[in-house]
């Protein structure tokens, strides 16, 4: 009589379909949350289509001139002759400035604008635009 061992013992495996299964899931999650998280902290105006590179800084100063041709820095509505000394304490710890400028802007504004900004010492400009 052949007597069989009380317990089977079976090699554990690890199942890799599983694990590549959560890895897309979470790589899908990243990739959406990623795409959310970028923030202009703008107004909201119709930009011209065109291509750009993405943004390096984490939080920039933003002019917005709309298609009226009122001015905004971050937010907060300022004249044209006002726009330098509102600049200028902004601009002291990051030299590039975004500028969203609405596709009906008057050019004549827009220009005038960004005069005001070099001499508040604006270095670099972004200019926003819608990606096509």
């Amino acid at each position: 009589m052949k007597l069989r061992k009380a317990r089977v013992q079976r090699k554990g495996r690890i199942e890799i379909i599983p694990m590549i299964d959560v890895m897309f899931f979470l790589l899908a999650t990243f990739m959406l949350a990623s795409l959310s998280m970028q923030n202009l902290n703008a107004l909201k105006v119709n930009l011209p289509q065109g291509q750009a590179a993405k943004m390096t800084t984490d939080t920039p100063v933003t002019l917005v001139v709309s298609a009226t041709g009122e001015l905004f820095v971050n937010h907060t509505a300022v004249s044209l002759s006002s726009l330098a000394a509102v600049l200028k304490p902004q601009l002291s710890s990051s030299q590039e400035l975004v500028v969203s400028a609405d596709t009906k802007a008057p050019q004549g504004v827009v220009v005038q604008a960004m005069l005001q900004a070099r001499v508040a010492g604006a270095q670099h400009f972004l200019i926003a635009v819608a990606h096509e």
